[in-house]
């Protein structure tokens, strides 16, 4: 097949006009187009009342050899036909697990990383245990709005811990800017598809699936999972890493220690923390795991009217049903040398409450598939570095302690049981505590408590953030609405640790264990957490193999 790129169509076009347009840029007769599918649909928003879509297909024709040359030898003066050979995006094992397996590999964290670790070791026949510190995904949702509704917050069973992860809880943004030349990220597409999502998500370019269609998804892999000779244990912690030493110095992992004192022995670990599973990185950096302090960001949520962001992105064809609900994506560069940007952008969404500790305040954003909730939101953070953590601790793990700081600050700033501090953007831009809500009305549970925020982050950010917001004003008309809603904390955009591995998988210093996904440092989103979740399925995979075959040429 071929794929032809760069065919523009008006947001409105005929159904038939995709066809004709095809025709056209191949200079081909109906009869010769066997057929097509889209591969991808984006749009171009920046001409108001003038959106277009942008697609590429996959054409078959029988004329393919031809017009491939007529493509390479077409005249430079000549308008170019964006059109090469359809690239191969099927997944290939790297290897097939052999008969008898003297140790199982262990997978610590069903989140999208962990998940796919899980499946992709599965599906090569390694039959993987697979080991969650929260609880299956029902039970775990029931936990969640615990918190939600009712202010009773389950440290082992939340928006962080249990089977999906963070990710279970959120847009379902599967879209990444992550380098992926082996098509990883069609794998994970594709699984998710199987595993009941809209096809849809193969094509479109920002495509998402939300909350509840997630849930039913995980629980159909989970099952995937064990049919082919996987294990999955809820509600198993690991409390400890069992490490070897050698004569020459050379650190092996042998298995892990739960919670409960029960030992697993396995020469290969996959630790798919999720970002806050900051007992675990404690854990690691005692046992002599090589842990390293990486940025991160903090600031706030906010919301705005889901309408107003409509407008500002795209005007008259606002509402459009192609288009949905509108999303955004921001920068400024601030005189005091920070940048302030949106991150977790929720379009139709709603400001939730994430911490996974008593006595904390976290705020993440979330939305359902249709995305047709009031307000739209997004966290709204500066960057900082781990020279910003000296003044809460010292070592890797110094970005934990400056957390923690900020997000007992917030409990107590609203009011101690797990309502958040929050202010109106205008009085905030201002510098003066808001009283009253206005238009926008927040939607974070268990609820909000106004006031000032000045105090509820370090001064750089909070003079970052007032600095940019109006700033942003400027690139999307509105966005410095007096009404709209800051609530804080925002402290997990991402881990404030990587667990360092070398370019085999394995960590720098103890090999078997192999740091992935978001906790680990190397990933960002569901999409880049699952495509890691492969690659490192891969490395375990191949290191295991290699292992047996050294071990049979020795016998």
């Amino acid at each position: 097949m071929l794929r032809l790129t760069d065919i523009k169509l008006p947001l409105d076009h005929a159904e038939s006009a995709l066809g004709e347009a095809i025709l056209a840029r191949l200079g081909i007769g109906a009869d010769e187009l066997t057929g097509y599918t889209v591969a991808k649909r984006s749009y171009d928003a920046r001409k108001r009342g003038g959106i277009t879509l942008i697609y590429s297909v996959d054409v078959d024709t029988p004329r393919e050899a031809e017009l491939l040359r007529r493509a390479a030898t077409a005249p430079a003066a000549a308008t170019p036909v964006k059109l090469g050979p359809t690239p191969d995006t099927a997944y290939k094992f790297v290897a097939r697990a052999p008969a008898q397996l003297p140790l199982r590999p262990l997978v610590i964290g069903m989140g999208p990383c962990g998940l796919f670790a899980a499946l992709v070791l599965a599906q090569m026949g390694f039959r993987p245990i697979v080991l969650e510190r929260g609880k299956a995904v029902r039970e775990r949702t029931v936990d969640t709005f615990g918190l939600w509704r009712k202010k009773v917050l389950n440290p082992e069973s939340n928006v962080q811990f249990g089977e999906g992860g963070a990710g279970t809880f959120s847009d379902g943004k599967l879209y990444s800017q992550i380098s992926d030349r082996q098509h990883h990220g069609r794998k994970v597409l594709t699984e998710f598809v199987a595993a009941g999502a809209p096809e849809e998500i193969l094509y479109v370019s920002k495509p998402h699936i939300g909350t509840f269609r997630l849930v039913s998804m995980v629980e159909h892999m989970r099952a995937t999972i064990e049919s082919l000779g996987g294990e999955i244990r809820f509600s198993h912690r690991v409390d400890d890493l069992l490490v070897e030493t050698d004569a020459a110095g050379v650190r092996q992992v042998r298995g892990v220690t739960l919670a409960g004192g029960e030992q697993l022995r396995a020469d290969h670990v996959v630790m798919a923390l999720g970002h806050s599973a900051r007992d675990t990185f404690a854990m690691l950096h005692e046992r002599g795991v090589f842990v390293e302090a990486k940025p991160f960001s903090i600031g706030f949520r906010v919301e705005h009217p889901q309408s107003l962001i409509d407008r500002a992105r795209f005007g008259p064809q606002a509402g459009h049903p192609i288009l949905g609900a509108a999303d955004y994506k921001l920068v400024h560069h601030c005189r005091n040398g920070r940048s302030v940007y949106s991150f977790c952008m929720c379009p139709g969404g709603t400001v939730v409450a994430a911490a996974s500790e008593p006595g904390r305040v976290v705020t993440n954003g979330m939305s359902q598939y249709s995305r047709n909730e009031r307000n739209a939101n997004a966290a709204i953070v500066c960057g900082i570095t781990p020279e910003d953590y000296a003044a809460y601790g010292q070592g890797p793990l110094a970005g934990i302690a400056l957390q923690r700081h900020w997000e007992a600050l917030a409990f107590e700033l609203g009011g101690g049981e797990y309502e958040a501090p929050a202010q109106l953007v205008g009085d905030f831009i201002a510098g003066r505590a808001s009283t009253q809500l206005g238009e926008v009305r927040p939607s974070y549970t268990p609820g909000v408590r106004l006031g000032s925020l000045d105090a509820s982050l370090p001064g750089y950010a909070i003079d970052a953030i007032r600095e940019a917001l109006p700033a942003f004003d400027k690139q999307l008309r509105g966005f410095a609405l007096h009404d709209a809603v800051l609530t804080g904390v925002e402290t997990r955009t991402s881990s404030p640790v990587r667990i360092t591995r070398g370019e085999d998988g394995h960590s720098l210093n103890t090999r078997g264990l192999f740091p992935a996904g978001e906790g680990a440092g190397y990933a960002g989103g569901i999409l880049s957490a699952g495509v890691d979740g492969i690659k490192t399925a891969e490395a375990v995979a191949l290191s295991l193999v290699a292992g047996l075959a050294r071990a049979g040429a020795h016998a």
